[in-house]
């Protein structure tokens, strides 16, 4: 959420940059101000009025002192029609501030400078290509041809089971995933990560925090009775941990990895782009999240950028990194970079990986802050990405390294998998 004290101090800036992430309604930053005057305008005749009752009050004390009582009986009837007019500027207040919450929710996260102008995925830019294409032979198919030839996973019964896009993994398949995961946490916790296994299920107030609430609402699976979220990422309930919690600048930065299943109801468009494993309503992940010091926190996402593309290098995919522009970012980003690998039996590149600086949207949210030296409370930087996203990974994994004996895999997996092909 956007602090309403940037707002007043820059509005033009705010105006320019929400219009860099294609936000529609910029009259709402004058609609923002306008509240926010009348929020500020009523406190200010609140305390005015608070401080005439206690003038009245001490007053009181003085006349009954000194015998006055019709005096004092005077002052009270005062006090009492101050109490009357509190209570209505309180009630005000009450309203306007809520209000005022209510629009500023609306704005989403301010892009960096850097972020580039564009509205579509087409306009992102690309600045990192790593990796040789792999040229397959005449004979090679897309992995939703593999997952049945080699039986990993069974779309059928996934579907008769709960519905379609959730995928049964199995045999190999569930091995594979598991060798995955396994690797991913190893990886990251030998990086400094603390390991966590958060509940898959969040409330109200952790959705929100992270910004999936209001924005992604209709992408989230709602357990309706105990007003419960299915997570779609590990990034909601790990951020979450230090939700309202204030925390020493000598434990920055503060590192996180989980491995959780993530659930979204919207699994996107039609025909080849949400075929097997492309797009899937349940799918494994392993998150990296960090809360750091704001003057830090553009350097610790390259650190993490390195980190994701580390993951990708020992997995020997090919590989590009981009850096999205306005339109194609998330409500909360302010920096995302993506990485995608390219699947050689489709022929196009698959998105694995979104690495973001928040910068202090979520933290202003759930008022995660530290104490600086001089016993100043702030508010913290958040970063989250993906290291990695299960199943295009695997959608590549399969179709790139696919042989005539079966598919080859990477030697980092060997140890985890027990074996060097999958047959």
């Amino acid at each position: 959420m956007l602090q309403i004290s940037f707002i007043r101090q820059n509005a033009a800036l705010v105006k320019e940059r929400l219009s860099v992430k294609q936000f529609g309604d910029l009259l709402l930053v004058d609609k923002v101000l306008a509240l926010d005057e009348q929020v500020r305008k009523l406190k200010v005749e609140s305390e005015s009025l608070q401080a005439e009752m206690n003038a009245s009050s001490k007053a009181i004390g003085l006349l009954m002192g000194k015998g006055e009582k019709d005096a004092a009986e005077q002052k009270k009837q005062e006090v009492g029609l101050h109490k009357t007019s509190m209570q209505q500027l309180n009630d005000a207040l009450a309203v306007a501030e809520k209000q005022l919450q209510e629009e500023i929710i609306k704005f989403p996260n301010l892009p960096h400078l850097t972020v580039p102008l564009g509205k579509t995925p087409e306009e992102n830019e690309v600045i990192k290509q790593v990796g040789i294409i792999p040229i397959l032979p005449s004979n090679a198919v897309p992995h939703w041809d593999l997952i049945k030839q080699y039986a990993l996973v069974d779309f059928e019964t996934g579907a008769k089971i709960t519905g379609s896009g959730f995928p049964l993994y199995k045999g190999k398949g569930a091995k594979l995933q598991r060798a995955l995961i396994q690797y991913f946490l190893d990886f990251n916790t030998e990086a400094g990560y603390t390991e966590y296994l958060p509940p898959l299920l969040v409330n109200e107030a952790s959705a929100y925090g992270t910004g999936q609430l209001p924005d992604k609402e209709g992408q989230m699976y709602h357990a309706t009775v105990d007003n419960f979220y299915l997570i779609p990422t590990a990034e909601v309930p790990v951020t979450n941990i230090y939700r309202d919690e204030i925390v020493k600048e000598t434990e920055l930065p503060i590192k996180m990895t989980a491995y959780t299943p993530c659930f979204r109801r919207e699994a996107g468009s039609f025909g080849s782009d949400v075929r097997g494993l492309n797009r899937v309503h349940q799918f494994d992940k392993v998150e990296l999240i960090q809360l750091v010091h704001p003057d830090k926190s553009y350097a610790v996402l390259e650190e993490m950028v390195a980190h994701v593309e580390a993951l990708l290098q020992a997995l020997q995919l090919p590989y590009r990194i981009l850096r999205l522009c306005g339109g194609d970012m998330s409500f909360t980003s302010a920096l995302t970079y993506d990485f995608e690998v390219f699947s050689a039996a489709q022929q196009k590149w698959l998105e694995v990986s979104s690495v973001s600086n928040f910068e202090t949207f979520q933290t202003n949210r759930m008022k995660i802050r530290y104490k600086n030296a001089e016993g100043k409370t702030l508010l913290l930087h958040s970063l989250n990405g993906s290291s990695l996203a299960l199943p295009r990974i695997v959608a590549c994994l399969l179709e790139n390294n696919q042989t005539d004996n079966g598919i080859e895999l990477p030697q980092v997996l060997h140890s985890y998998f027990g074996s060097t092909i999958i047959s």
